[in-house]
């Protein structure tokens, strides 16, 4: 298993699946992302991974960087972070455009917070595990103006749908989602009506009669 992935902007790559059929070469502005190409359960597809809380601190800011160049155009009042990865994105954005904090979810239910402020939750890489997602409650009150929403990857949408239903409780629509990376094109039917930025994106991947991979 390789390790240098995720760690560092490169100049020199050809964008798409690599020669080792185990990576795939992102593009973000100039330069490219190394990352790891994961199955999924079903065999033959796969997604180039992110994680990123194993990145390196100059990827997280690179992210970061672009990632708030888009949204400052949308000059959010409040920055939402969704859990777990994309908190240490939300915090570097909402740093960037001159926050002094951020409304973060969280999936660890603390004794004041209220069912009714909660809704289930599933990803691409975490389904069927019984999490909750929730807001709370004396967080409610920060969320005027416009709102954006950072996470980590929009894919399925199957977490970002999550997200909305709980605003929806909390009787906010957002204004712009933003996202390290978009990952294949499922997730838009989950946020339509809603402005998204990427710092990147990734195709959903088949497998080859080979073995190997291909952009699907």
């Amino acid at each position: 298993m390789r390790t240098d992935v995720w760690q560092a902007l490169h100049s020199d790559l050809t964008p798409g699946v690599q020669p080792d059929q185990e990576t795939y070469a992102a593009p973000m502005g100039t330069h490219h992302l190394l990352l790891p190409i994961r199955a999924l359960a079903d065999g033959d597809r796969g997604v180039a991974s992110m994680i990123l809380n194993q990145a390196s601190f100059s990827v997280l800011d690179a992210i970061a960087d672009r990632l708030s160049d888009q949204l400052r155009a949308h000059a959010p009042d409040v920055i939402v972070a969704v859990p777990t990865l994309g908190l240490p994105l939300a915090e570097a954005v909402a740093r960037r455009l001159g926050h002094t904090r951020l409304v973060p979810l969280g999936t660890s239910r603390k004794f004041w917070y209220q069912e009714d402020l909660s809704v289930p939750l599933s990803s691409i890489t975490s389904p069927g595990q019984g999490k909750r997602l929730y807001l709370d409650p004396r967080m409610k009150p920060l969320l005027t103006g416009r709102i954006a929403i950072i996470d980590d990857v929009l894919s399925t949408g199957t977490s970002m749908a999550a997200v909305l239903a709980l605003m929806d409780k909390a009787g906010i629509l957002p204004s712009v989602i933003g996202a390290a990376m978009l990952q294949g094109s499922a997730w838009r039917n989950k946020v339509a009506g809603i402005t998204v930025e990427g710092a990147f994106s990734t195709p959903i991947l088949r497998r080859t009669d080979a073995g190997g991979w291909r952009a699907e």
